[in-house]
């Protein structure tokens, strides 16, 4: 980045506006000084400020910018950017040129594009007469040289998985891909980059690299279900383990013991994170990566979808001072999501919330947030310790593990703070039993939890091609699955969290001391209008979420007046 001309008025301005503190300038100002860089790379360097917002902070006396952001149409680095090879496809190559754009991503029937003019409303008109009559068209804002450079990289190689593989196969392209001397033209390089894309695309959580013994299968995990995506040679797997390792940062020598990673990319617009995990089996290394995206994980509390009598009582849990609340639930229920929008919804500049996590999910602003590494001895119960000498109102435990941990977090809430965390249990009422196993007195669980919320996420039926069906639930709407190509013939598209939220009342501390049964317990909380995650179940499916089978699926129906503990 060139040295910012008349940095006084740019960065004065961003001071102006709340995005930049006069203490973070001073000391970009003073690091610019020493190592004698632009004071907007130091600015950079110490991440203060991102260089989206620099740029527009820059170019702020530029109509065009100036318009983009009164229309907040966002601005691009094409950098690091991994186009979408169906949306390449909308715009051939000559006609990038001409217009000076390049597409980026082509989502839920949008395509995205990028161009350094955004409101030419004739080069709007042209792009549309590209696409489909019920396609829409969304612009982001990019230099001039970012665009001509993402055009010569990306536009006469193929980037579909079905092409590469292709390629590989024939070894049509190896030599052009050798004269260009670009390691991303090689075809095992825009694999890798095609996969990830493809299921960032549609909405995976995991991707999984499974060899056999003569061929190599790729799976996704899309609303919490394995589907089966392709199947390659074995001949090709070498090269495609190496190319994850190198990306990851790990050991290509290493075959023989498990390694875990991680690795990041710009794709749709936006960096995506990947934790990597690669395990040795007999037809070679399984790989699987969890998908990370930071930018859409973090949920406003109101937008999870849940029933508003418990999102009433978990706002009542949350306005205790102090106390203890437990989310449960099995892996994959989407416990550190809700964990994460309560925190979301109580950060502010007036307390001190830090988290231990292993790892950290999701990273938010006003959060200290420590990862667990067990290689310096820092666990939960160390890690807990260290917290409390912190000076900390809120702490996020990722989980209670063990008898020491659950000590740590109970020590916690009772010295006046109030603590997250989640706790492998199949039931709000069953983690008391569970709580109890790691070694916690029932007297101590009744007097320091607050609430215990037990979680489990639903597939939505499709919207495009569900059925309703009135003849199966005595009146009430029921629907069932179908599929369509919006849904990849699945019948479900997107998923729900239906919770139960069991508030430890004193009538309920009572019982728990006294050793009551659990399901005495379910019969004195249903006073307090408690609703167990099979009430919760059934409404998802009268009200028409989901269907009866896919409920069944992820809890047990069988007795929907008794809780699964």
């Amino acid at each position: 980045m060139d040295v910012v001309k008349s940095s006084s008025t740019v960065f004065d301005s961003l001071v102006a506006d709340g995005l930049l503190s006069a203490d973070q300038l001073q000391i970009g100002t003073i690091e610019s000084s020493r190592s004698g860089e632009p004071i907007d790379k130091a600015l950079l360097r110490l991440g203060f400020i991102t260089e989206a917002l620099l740029n527009c902070a820059i170019d702020t006396a530029n109509p065009v910018t100036r318009f983009s952001r009164e229309r907040k149409i966002p601005r691009m680095s094409l950098d690091t950017l991994v186009p979408d090879a169906e949306a390449l496809a909308y715009v051939s190559a000559d006609l990038a040129r001409r217009l000076t754009v390049i597409p980026i991503s082509s989502v839920a029937r949008t395509l995205t594009v990028a161009t350094t003019d955004p409101h030419d409303l004739p080069l709007q008109d042209r792009l549309k007469t590209q696409l489909p009559p019920d396609y829409a068209l969304q612009l982001a804002l990019a230099s001039e040289h970012e665009i001509i450079t993402a055009i010569d990289r990306f536009y006469g190689f193929e980037l579909s998985i079905d092409g590469i593989l292709h390629e590989i196969e024939t070894g049509e392209v190896a030599s052009t891909a050798a004269a260009t001397g670009d390691d991303y033209h090689q075809p095992v390089v825009r694999l890798v980059d095609a996969i990830l894309t493809d299921a960032v695309k549609h909405g995976a959580s995991d991707i999984h690299f499974e060899p056999e013994a003569g061929f190599v299968r790729i799976r996704y995990r899309i609303d919490g279900v394995m589907q089966q995506i392709r199947c390659f040679h074995i001949d090709y797997w070498a090269a495609v383990v190496v190319r994850v390792k190198v990306m990851a940062e790990l050991n290509i020598a290493e075959n023989r013991a498990p390694q875990d990673g991680q690795l990041s990319m710009r794709l749709a617009g936006r960096v995506i994170e990947f934790r990597v995990s690669c395990m040795p089996t007999v037809h070679g290394e399984n790989i699987v990566l969890r998908v990370l995206d930071r930018q859409s994980g973090i949920v406003p509390l109101d937008e999870l979808g849940l029933a508003p009598a418990s999102l009433q009582q978990i706002r009542v849990s949350m306005d205790r001072p102090e106390g203890l609340i437990l989310v449960t639930g099995p892996t994959g229920s989407g416990k550190t999501t809700t964990l994460y929008s309560m925190l979301n919804h109580k950060s502010d500049d007036s307390i001190n919330i830090m988290t231990l996590e292993d790892p950290v999910e999701y990273t938010m602003t006003l959060l200290r947030q420590t990862s667990v590494n067990e290689q310096v001895k820092l666990d939960f119960s160390s890690g807990i310790k260290s917290i409390l000498r912190q000076d900390p109102d809120v702490i996020l435990v990722g989980e209670i593990r063990d008898a020491q941990a659950a000590e740590m977090v109970f020590r916690a809430s009772m010295t006046g703070h109030q603590v997250y965390s989640t706790l492998h249990a199949n039931s709000a009422v069953g983690a008391i039993a569970r709580l109890q196993d790691l070694g916690v007195s029932p007297a101590l669980i009744a007097e320091n939890v607050i609430s215990i919320i037990g979680q489990r996420l639903v597939r939505k039926l499709c919207v495009h091609c569900k059925v309703e069906d009135r003849s199966q639930a005595e009146g009430a709407d029921v629907c069932y699955a179908k599929g369509c190509e919006e849904c990849r013939w699945q019948g479900y598209k997107g998923r729900a969290a239906f919770v139960e939220v069991l508030r430890i009342t004193p009538e309920l501390s009572e019982l728990i001391i006294a050793g009551a049964s659990l399901n005495r317990i379910i019969e004195s909380a249903r006073q307090d209008q408690f609703q167990t995650l099979a009430d919760e179940a059934l409404r998802h499916v009268r009200t028409g979420i989901t269907s009866m089978t896919e409920a069944s699926r992820v809890i047990d129906l069988t007795n929907s007046t008794r809780s699964v503990s």
